[in-house]
C-alpha cells in the first residue's frame, strides 16, 4: 500500500511538473509534437547543422518533433510559429522508428526496428544512393534501473546511429545522437572521437536538469572512416 501512494504522489509530482513545463507550453503554442523539438533547435543554432535542400535521416523520430523542426529549417518560406512548417521542402527528410509516427508533410516515414537487416535495407533503398548530410538521432531504450544492463543497450543503440552514419553519411556530414551519462558513457566519446574530426557533447536548456541525457555531435569524418563516394 506504501508503495502505491508513493508511485501515485510520484506521477501527481511528474504530471504538475510536466503540465507547468516551459518548453511543453512552447511545443504548444508552436504546435510541436514534443518539448524535445527544443533539443535540437538549439544543437542546430549553436552549430548551423541544418539547411535547406539537405537530405535529413531522423532515427528514433516518434513522434515526430524533431522531423517537425527539420521540415521548418528546409522550408524557407514557411510560417513562422507553425510546428508542422507550411511551405514547400526543399530537401528530403527520411523518419523511422519501431513505434508508429503520424504523418507529417513530405517526411518520409519507416515503422521498424534498426536492429533488423531487413529495416536498414529498406531505410537505405529509400536514399537511393544518396548519401545524408545529417543523420539526427533521439533513439533510446526503455530503461530497466539496472546500472549495467542499461548501459549495454544504450550503447547499442548508440552503435547503431555510428554504424549507420559510417556508411550513409556524407564525409562532411553531422551526426546527433543521445546518450546518457553511466557506464556506456566514456566508450561512446571515444567512438565519436575515433570516428569524427570534431567531437561536441551538448546539454540543451530543454533537457531537463534530473535527467543523465546528453548528446553527442560528431562533425566531419575522419579519412578512412566514411563510405567510398561513387
Amino acid at each position: 500500500m506504501k508503495s502505491a501512494v508513493k508511485s501515485s504522489k510520484v506521477n501527481r509530482a511528474w504530471l504538475n511538473d510536466h503540465v507547468n513545463d516551459t518548453y511543453v507550453k512552447l511545443a504548444q503554442k508552436d504546435g510541436y509534437r514534443a518539448r524535445a523539438a527544443y533539443k535540437l533547435k538549439e544543437i542546430d543554432e549553436n552549430l548551423h547543422l541544418i539547411k535547406p535542400g539537405q537530405l535529413v535521416v531522423d532515427l528514433g523520430s516518434t513522434p515526430g518533433a524533431w522531423s517537425q523542426y527539420v521540415r521548418r529549417k528546409m522550408s524557407p518560406k514557411s510560417a513562422q510559429g507553425g510546428g508542422a512548417a507550411a511551405g514547400a521542402l526543399n530537401g528530403r527528410i527520411i523518419a523511422l522508428d519501431i513505434l508508429p509516427m503520424a504523418p507529417i508533410e513530405d517526411v518520409l516515414f519507416i515503422q521498424g526496428d534498426i536492429r533488423e537487416d531487413a529495416v536498414l535495407a529498406e531505410l537505405a533503398g529509400h536514399l537511393q544512393g544518396q548519401l545524408a548530410d545529417v543523420v539526427i538521432s533521439d533513439m533510446a531504450p526503455n530503461l530497466s534501473g539496472i546500472d549495467s544492463a542499461d548501459a549495454a543497450r544504450i550503447e547499442h543503440l548508440v552503435e547503431l546511429a555510428l554504424e549507420f552514419a559510417q556508411s550513409h553519411l556524407k564525409p562532411q556530414g553531422a551526426l546527433v545522437a543521445k546518450v546518457f551519462h553511466g557506464g556506456s558513457y566514456d566508450t561512446l566519446v571515444k567512438r565519436f572521437r575515433d570516428m569524427f574530426v570534431t567531437v561536441k557533447c551538448i546539454k540543451p536548456k530543454a533537457s531537463r536538469d534530473r535527467s543523465s541525457e546528453t548528446f553527442l555531435v560528431g562533425l566531419v569524418q575522419k579519412k578512412g572512416t566514411f563510405p567510398c563516394v561513387r
